[in-house]
């Protein structure tokens, strides 16, 4: 496999467009609704997949109807799902999310089996294998700070394995459990709002500096409108934001993941990578939910090449 993506996994159900909450049983009509696979893990999984990538992905599901339309949609969208695995009893992570009219996305969620996640759940074989890992969540899934599992992290880096990580949460005991894993990736790619809590720095730059030293090779802030920060040890350079009419924001970040990551896997340097990411952002932006508005590789690049 090119990519394997490790981590969360969520069954989204989206309405939009919805400013209030009706009181009592009043019925809101609404535009559009839409169940999609969605999580640090299987959403940036399927974007890959749209971006080129063959691509497996692991963590954990219920063995209710959400993780059989979970397992559907995911293999429907050309990801491997023969490594996830299922958990008798459990609930399959879920989110409703009432979209509102400017893309802002509040959001109702059932943790589920991502809570469960350990190292004994990941197939290593088959991550040795790959080109590329992606940690999706892993303040959520810290079942996942292993000792075996950072090992396993070091040893596919040494054979020069591009491990990528991203975030969940905004809950500052977790992420601050989440730096663990610092030393053993490349790449963090944490929100404003992540970065400030994970380190208590006052700004998005310090907080980069900050999760820089704890041995990732690099640091992406997303900062939303405003694009995103990237921070290596050698400069510190903004990427702004790709503008695009917004319909709504669900798995801009997921996207961000994926762009950036297939722009490393095409041998880009970071700062052009995080310009394929900002691009893949853009493009989820315009549809409704993680998985909508990105095509192809081709429209991605397309936009680099016409921003406006």
């Amino acid at each position: 496999m090119t990519v394997a993506t490790v981590g969360v996994h969520i069954v989204d159900i989206l309405a939009r467009p919805v400013d209030h909450i009706p009181e009592g049983q009043d019925t809101v009509l609404v535009d559009q609704i839409r169940l999609t696979a969605a999580g640090a893990a299987a959403g940036t999984a399927v974007d890959l997949v749209k971006l080129g990538h063959s691509v497996v992905t692991m963590g954990a599901v219920g063995d209710d109807e959400l993780g059989d339309f979970l397992l559907m949609v995911l293999a429907k969208r050309g990801v491997d799902v023969s490594c996830l695995v299922r958990r008798a009893g459990e609930r399959t992570a879920a989110s409703v999310l009432p979209i509102r009219p400017d893309g802002g996305r509040p959001s109702f969620h059932v943790p589920g089996a991502n809570l469960s996640v350990t190292y004994a759940d990941l197939d290593a074989a088959v991550l040795r294998g790959a080109r590329a890992i992606h940690l999706g969540g892993v303040d959520v899934t810290f079942g996942l700070g292993d000792p075996a599992f950072f090992a396993l992290l070091d040893e596919v880096r040494a054979a020069g394995v591009i491990v990528t990580m991203d975030l969940l949460s905004e809950m500052a005991d977790l992420l601050a459990m989440a730096r663990a894993f610092l030393p053993h990736v490349d790449y963090v790619l944490p929100n404003e709002t992540q970065a400030l809590l994970m380190t208590g720095e006052p700004d998005p730059e310090a907080a980069a500096r900050a999760l820089l030293a704890d041995g990732p090779k690099g640091v992406l802030v997303t900062l939303g409108a405003s694009g995103s920060l990237v921070v290596t040890p050698e400069a510190a350079e903004r990427v702004p934001a790709v503008k695009t009419d917004v319909s709504d924001t669900t798995g801009c970040g997921d996207a961000y993941c994926a762009g950036f990551l297939t722009g490393l896997l095409h041998g880009q340097d970071v700062t052009s990578a995080a310009r394929w990411g900002a691009a893949a952002a853009a493009r989820v932006a315009t549809g409704l939910g993680s998985d909508a508005g990105l095509t192809d590789l081709d429209s991605l690049l397309s936009l680099l090449k016409d921003p406006q």
